[in-house]
């Protein structure tokens, strides 16, 4: 499994939310995960530290209490990484600056959550399933459906329908960001986000397959709680 990290962007002012549709039914047959009720522990960035506040979020739907900015990072700089030498995160001195460690590392999600007396595990397109879960969409949406929570990298442009920064040498989107995924409406082809990067992230809807290219970048790499 390759390594995936994310040196994330800082909070996008007046992102471009692509095919925003009306919040649409959780208890809905089409419907897999409940963005309503995760969508109040949405928090915005002001590091490079999606990954970071991904987590915070995630900690907040399970226990009821998300960690504020200050805090995860705090735990996230008392952890070393699994996926690179030194902690978890280092917080850079100007919030609009990158991080010069290159930012945070899919793989050090599970044992972050695990100091919240949370289990997660990561999974790759590639690497086939994961206990009961399996990769891609019908993973996601099967761990949505089953109430487990997932966080995704992906490129967080192509969601935000912006000009394309991050590319590899062929000119192809490369993974730059992470967002929690609340739920996936297949009625209306809507995938619903909790998204740290833009200011108007909580909730923030992108149509399924805008979503399913972004994510695309990261080989569908995900972090789903068990």
């Amino acid at each position: 499994m390759k390594t995936v990290k994310i040196a994330a962007f800082a909070l996008l002012a007046g992102a471009v939310v692509v095919g925003v549709a009306a919040p649409a039914n959780a208890a809905s047959a089409t419907m897999y995960g409940d963005p309503a009720a995760a969508a109040r522990y949405w928090q915005p960035q002001q590091y490079d530290d999606c990954v970071l506040m991904s987590s915070a979020d995630v900690i907040g739907e399970i226990t009821g209490e998300a960690p504020s900015e200050e805090v995860i990072i705090a735990r996230a700089q008392s952890i070393r990484s699994v996926a690179h030498p030194g902690p978890i995160y280092t917080k850079p001195a100007d919030p609009a600056s990158r991080n010069p460690d290159g930012g945070v590392s899919m793989e050090d999600i599970p044992p972050l959550l695990s100091q919240y007396k949370i289990k997660a595990v990561l999974i790759e397109k590639d690497d086939g399933p994961v206990g009961d879960i399996a990769p891609g969409m019908s993973g996601l949406e099967q761990a949505l459906g089953g109430g487990h929570k997932v966080i995704v990298s992906l490129n967080g442009e192509l969601i935000w329908n912006l000009p394309v920064e991050d590319k590899d040498k062929n000119g192809n989107p490369q993974s730059n960001h992470a967002v929690v995924v609340t739920g996936v409406d297949t009625a209306n082809g809507i995938v619903h986000l909790n998204d740290s990067g833009a200011e108007d992230g909580r909730d923030e809807q992108v149509p399924l397959g805008v979503f399913v290219r972004a994510w695309d970048t990261s080989d569908d790499v995900m972090v789903v709680t068990v």
